[in-house]
């Protein structure tokens, strides 16, 4: 493939980069997806800052090639977190839910990239305002928490795409190199994909969530969770149960004591896909078997091509 803004900016062969995803995106999949040569990410957002230096350690030891770091802003220990990505020399970080303008100055002074994630053109802007290198612009079929906005990728890449002067980056209902062609045809720079790594041996998550991800079925997913932080589930018991509690018009407090304390790991890690939370995307419907990230980046680059040439010659 040809260079372009992306596999510019973070040197790397194909503009694919697999998502930072809580309890699935450990230093195993990080670097066999840099290694396939994409761009490998490390998810801190389920990691104490010590579990996040052992995962940097031993991806660099994994890959001579670059990955980068996701950081919530939301954690609690954010700058223990970036003490660490700065001691450890991570090149790249993506940062998400919460403001840019809080680390991205004293990241880009450590001369390192950073990325963040936005799911509205506002938030493009106020990113791009911050001084990132590039955003990534996330739909409302992604997985995991998401916007209030409920902006499909489809409608969302070519609005940002209009309004921003840096790379973008298109994220949500992406799985395949068809997805990946649609989203750049209509803007984007390169695509970030969440959800078909979580079906890979590399990805951290218990296998009975992998499992469960590869029979998930179209319509099975739903965003909830909205007075909270909206979030994108797979149906089961808890989601069942948090949907009987809207039926009461609860108040914030009792949807948070209906969620707990820790409900995410207990459903991706622990593999409780009962009582557990299960942040997966839509695309879900499409992923039907579990195979390598290398095999994955593969197969997905190959589509995209063979597809180009057709959408080329008509």
């Amino acid at each position: 493939m040809q260079t372009n803004k992306i596999t510019s900016l973070f040197n790397i062969k194909y503009p694919l980069i697999q998502a930072g995803m809580i309890w699935a995106s450990g230093w195993k999949l990080a670097s066999a997806v840099s290694n396939a040569g994409g761009l490998g990410i490390i998810g801190a957002g389920s990691m104490y800052p010590e579990v996040l230096r052992e995962h940097i350690v031993k991806c660099k030891k994994a890959t001579s090639l670059p990955f980068a770091v996701n950081v919530p802003m939301l954690y609690p220990n954010l700058e223990e977190i970036m003490e660490i990505i700065i001691e450890e020399g991570v090149e790249i970080v993506f940062t998400s839910a919460g403001n840019p303008k809080t680390y991205t100055s004293i990241l880009k002074e450590k001369g390192i990239k950073v990325v963040h994630v936005v799911s509205s053109v506002k938030f493009a802007l106020k990113a791009e305002a911050a001084g990132v290198d590039a955003v990534v612009a996330e739909g409302f079929e992604a997985g995991g928490h998401n916007g209030r906005e409920e902006t499909t990728t489809f409608t969302l890449i070519p609005m940002v795409k209009e309004k921003l002067q840096i790379p973008l980056i298109a994220a949500g209902g992406i799985a395949t190199g068809r997805g990946m062609l649609a989203a750049m045809i209509l803007g984007a720079d390169a695509v970030q994909i969440g959800s078909r790594f979580v079906a890979s041996p590399e990805a951290s998550s218990h296998q009975n969530f992998k499992d469960l991800v590869v029979k998930a079925q179209e319509g099975e997913t739903q965003l909830t969770l909205k007075e909270l932080a909206p979030v994108r589930l797979l149906k089961n018991k808890f989601f069942n149960d948090v949907m009987e509690l809207y039926t009461t018009q609860p108040t914030k407090e009792d949807l948070i004591g209906l969620l707990g304390r820790a409900r995410a790991k207990k459903g991706m890690f622990e593999g409780d896909l009962e009582e557990g939370e299960l942040e997966i995307g839509q695309i879900s419907g499409l992923i039907n078997e579990i195979k390598p990230a290398a095999e994955i980046v593969k197969e997905i680059i190959t589509e995209f091509q063979e597809v180009q040439k057709e959408v080329i010659s008509f």
